[in-house]
């Protein structure tokens, strides 16, 4: 093989130039050498180990002072530190003996590292003792520094000091900082450790102001730019494209809730707040899908920034939540249970101790062997609050008057733990099939389904312990589920529901026995949000029944009710209810009341439902008795009955079933006289008729 490439390059060595060793012989001859140190080295350059500030005892000159610094480092100073001076001649005995000694001129913070580093802590503090032997004859100063630097040769001068230049900026970059901080180490005592501690609070007062100031200006800039929001009167509608831009449109609405929050500084001038606040419901109705009306009624329960976070919390789906089933199984049995199915969940909250919330699953929920064998149920976590609200106790009678699909009804069983009776009413017969289904899958054998009207209920059966309606509403607050709510809800919509409220209120009311002894109370429910469905119902009840009134709900979280709104003046015991937001608790919009029954309804009171007025049990009672041919009596085989008798008997027997009812007899006492005198007319007009 042949020369490899590197060999190639590389090439024999040079011969050595032995001229530089020559003429360092000669100024060596002419100078006394100088004492070494302990690497054997002279202290034209620096090492790792000198020059921290450390006196050692070969450092010194005949009258035992430390000898002078780098002469290098004189020379970097710059003009500021060195003034331009002749060259000076080599020593001779003449100009040995002019020699004098001259102070240094100050040195600097930054210099002192480097210098300290040579000459030792005593040479710095006293610059007279900082000198240089030469040729026998003490020099200080520039001089002695210059006398030095003239006396080598040329040549070597300019090689040694490139090196021993380069050499020393680079160790004065690396060591320079490491210094300060040993020299702050070494200087730090009892009698400067304040002064360094009033220099730090003082360094960290003005970082905080600046700071301060900083942020005062940034926010001057913001507060100072007054958003172009509304736009010129005079702009046509035709010109405005046909899809809007969703990006833009958001935008506007935050500018649009800015200027509304601060609207003294931010606001246009000569632009009103109605102005602003028309924008802005117009563009949450582009943004969203809303219709006007509803977005309004909406927008009107909050404030500008709440109703947006209201408004974009109704755009993301509620956690998902089930509900444990106690008569079945534990929640921490469950819950390990699904988990092995890999079910990722947690509990749904302090307040609740049967509710999980699930964040994953691999497996369906509604088709889990433990979903079939009734151990948990799908619910929303909001609809948990009305049977905590109503919290039945055991052996008592309990009406929820609109049941299906029986969440609720299998909640109150629970709570029961199957002991007195349920009765779980609805008006659908389609609805109530799944109803029947949950309460079997359930394990719930103290419910009994019944298919009636629930205006009917005082007359149904009365005399509950304790009474829940969920009732039927516009489904404002469950957005996120049924996102038609948004278009098709109108204004008569919440005329008719609110009608049918105060009915099924009222007839809750009736329904309910004021003489218990551990229950008389109802709870009125909704899922909506709106001040029509929920505040005006219940004072509207509160104003119609004054035997009941409204008492705490239970429950440990929730904001308080309305008392005024939009000019409108509620029973100040509203305070009592409870609202739930989903952009506040993430659970659907909800409303919660309670009521305890205190007294029996009085005479004269408004029913719930005129229709049903006449079919109740004060209808006008029917003759049944058979027509008899003329001239012929009737013949009592046995013996004959006495009619004052039986009709006390029979007034008794129908005071006793109003009292089960939850009526009250006396208050039906003078439309029973009035009953008693019409069929007495009736009689007498049917003998009239016969003759």
């Amino acid at each position: 093989m042949g020369v490899g490439r590197r060999m190639k390059k590389q090439g024999p060595p040079g011969l050595l130039d032995e001229s530089l060793i020559t003429k360092k012989r000669k100024v060596s001859a002419a100078a006394p050498p100088e004492p070494e140190t302990a690497n054997g080295r002279n202290k034209k350059r620096r090492t790792s180990g000198e020059g921290l500030g450390v006196k050692k005892p070969g450092n010194k000159n005949r009258e035992g002072k430390p000898k002078g610094g780098n002469d290098r480092k004189e020379k970097k100073k710059g003009p500021a530190a060195n003034p331009p001076k002749a060259k000076a001649a080599k020593p001779t005995p003449a100009n040995r003996q002019k020699a004098v000694k001259e102070p240094l001129p100050a040195v600097s913070d930054e210099e002192d590292n480097f210098a300290g580093s040579d000459l030792g802590s005593d040479a710095i503090d006293d610059p007279d003792v900082m000198e240089e032997e030469i040729g026998g004859v003490n020099v200080t100063g520039l001089d002695a520094l210059g006398s030095a630097s003239e006396a080598e040769d040329d040549e070597f001068d300019d090689f040694d000091s490139d090196v021993a230049d380069s050499d020393t900026r680079e160790r004065r970059g690396m060591w320079s900082e490491d210094e300060d901080d040993e020299d702050a180490q070494e200087k730090l005592t009892a009698a400067n450790i304040e002064g360094l501690t009033r220099k730090l609070d003082l360094e960290q007062a003005q970082e905080e102001a600046d700071a301060q100031a900083e942020l005062e200006e940034l926010q001057t800039n913001i507060t100072g730019d007054r958003p172009k929001i509304l736009g010129d009167e005079d702009e046509d509608e035709e010109s405005r494209p046909l899809a809007p831009d969703l990006q833009l449109l958001r935008s506007r609405i935050n500018d649009t809730i800015r200027v509304l929050d601060d609207f003294a500084k931010l606001a246009e001038e000569g632009r009103s707040r109605a102005e602003y606040t028309a924008q802005l419901l117009k563009d949450i109705c582009a943004y969203y899908g809303y219709s006007e009306f509803l977005a309004e009624k909406l927008l009107n329960l909050f404030s500008p920034r709440e109703a947006f976070a209201f408004f974009e919390a109704n755009e993301t789906p509620r956690p998902l939540v089930i509900r444990t089933n106690t008569l079945r199984t534990h929640r921490r049995e469950l819950a390990q249970i699904l988990i092995n199915r890999g079910v990722t969940l947690e509990p749904v909250g302090k307040w609740s101790k049967v509710g999980l919330q699930i964040f994953e699953s691999q497996v369906p929920l509604g088709a889990t062997p433990e979903y079939l064998a009734g151990h948990y149920i799908l619910q929303a976590a909001s609809s948990f609050l009305p049977v905590m609200a109503l919290a039945p106790q055991e052996n008592e009678r309990v009406l929820d008057m609109a049941a299906a699909p029986g969440g609720k009804t299998t909640h109150i069983a629970a709570l029961m733990r199957n002991t007195g009776c349920v009765f779980a009413n609805d008006a659908n017969k389609e609805r109530s099939k799944g109803l029947i289904g949950n309460i079997h899958r359930m394990g719930v054998k103290n419910t009994i389904v019944c298919n009636y009207s629930a205006l009917e209920f005082p007359r149904v059966m009365g005399g509950f312990d304790r009474v829940l309606l969920d009732a039927p509403c516009s489904g404002t607050g469950v957005i996120s589920k049924d996102q038609s709510v948004k278009t098709n809800k109108t204004e008569l919509d919440f005329i008719k529901l609110p009608h049918l409220q105060k009915q099924l209120l009222l007839a809750a009311i009736d329904s309910v026995d004021h003489s218990s002894k551990t229950g008389g109370y109802i709870v009125y429910s909704t899922c909506s949000v709106t001040v029509e469905e929920n505040e005006q119902v219940v004072h509207y009840a509160l104003m119609k029944r004054p035997n009941v009134k409204l008492v705490s709900t239970g429950l440990v979280f929730g904001k308080e009710g309305f008392t005024r709104h939009m000019g409108k003046v509620f029973h100040p015991s509203l305070k009592e209810t409870r609202r739930y937001y989903p952009h506040t608790y993430n659970v659907d919009g909800f409303f919660v009341a309670k009521f305890k029954k205190v007294a029996p309804t009085k005479a004269g009171a408004v029913h719930a439902d005129s229709s049903v007025k006449a079919s109740t049990t004060d209808e006008v009672p029917v003759d049944r008795t058979p027509i008899l041919e003329e001239g012929k009596e009737e013949e009592d085989d046995f013996a004959g009955f006495d009619e004052e008798e039986d009709a006390k008997i029979i007034e008794r027997a129908k005071r006793a079933s109003l009292r089960r009812k939850g009526k009250d007899p006396r208050a039906l006492g003078r439309k029973g006289k009035k009953s008693e005198k019409s069929e007495k007319s009736e009689k007498a007009e049917k003998a009239e008729k016969a003759k």
